[in-house]
């Protein structure tokens, strides 16, 4: 065979295992609908900050129908902020959470979750669907976006109604590629809708395969080039 063209398949084939194995679990939500992936996905929490005057603690919760089980505590706060109601009651990480702020749980495939937080003002969750009103009819309670663009977007030393919510409920693209915001409304202050009152970050673990496969791969376009350099100065 070609000596060129030996090498150019090797880097092609290369090139497929670097970036083929780099692809996300398939997921079918990671948002306000719910979050289930098609195959097992470790992913990895943060705790950002908090803003309000309830104590909170984050969990996650497998669903059934209406039926919740706990199966992890995230984070939990031992008071409701650093400073009393300084910067709008806020809440900062090694104050009102203690520890490292970071957790990391794995969705089993299939199942169905959502994040719950509980406060002072009761339970809301991350799944619209879940929070039942009067009317018997789900409110949107959590938002899902690309971090930075999300973070720098919430007026977090207020309570401002966050008027763009509604383009906010799907984390799923994000959580692959720099990580998600999630940020709540614990329905104080008269439902205030402000989003800001506990935020953490989200961010899918890459499998050890994944890692495995992102090393062959920059091996044998290492392997590619040193052949052609070898063959040109030869």
């Amino acid at each position: 065979m070609n000596t060129k063209l030996l090498s150019a398949l090797t880097a092609t084939a290369a090139a497929t295992a670097l970036f083929g194995a780099g692809a996300p679990a398939q997921a079918f939500s990671f948002g306000t609908n719910g979050i289930t992936f098609g195959q097992n996905q470790a992913v990895q929490f943060k705790f950002n900050e908090s803003h309000g005057a309830f104590t909170s603690s984050l969990a996650i919760y497998e669903v059934n129908g209406f039926a919740l089980t706990n199966v992890a505590k995230l984070f939990s706060e031992t008071k409701s902020s650093d400073d009393g109601s300084a910067n709008e009651w806020k809440g900062t990480l090694g104050n009102t959470v203690l520890g490292s702020g970071s957790a990391v749980f794995t969705f089993l495939a299939n199942k169905v979750y959502t994040l719950g937080l509980s406060s002072d003002n009761g339970m809301v969750y991350s799944t619209s669907g879940l929070n039942l009103n009067v009317a018997s009819t789900g409110s949107q309670q959590a938002i899902f976006g690309q971090s930075s663009s999300l973070w720098n977007a919430l007026d977090k030393e207020t309570t401002n109604v966050f008027q763009a919510a509604g383009q906010f409920t799907n984390g799923y693209a994000s959580l692959f590629n720099g990580g998600t915001l999630i940020g709540f409304d614990d329905r104080g202050n008269s439902n205030d809708a402000d989003f800001q009152d506990f935020t953490v970050s989200a961010e899918a673990v890459p499998e050890p395969m994944t890692m495995t496969g992102l090393a062959l791969g920059l091996g044998g376009l290492v392997a590619a080039r040193r052949r052609r350099a070898s063959k040109t100065t030869s």
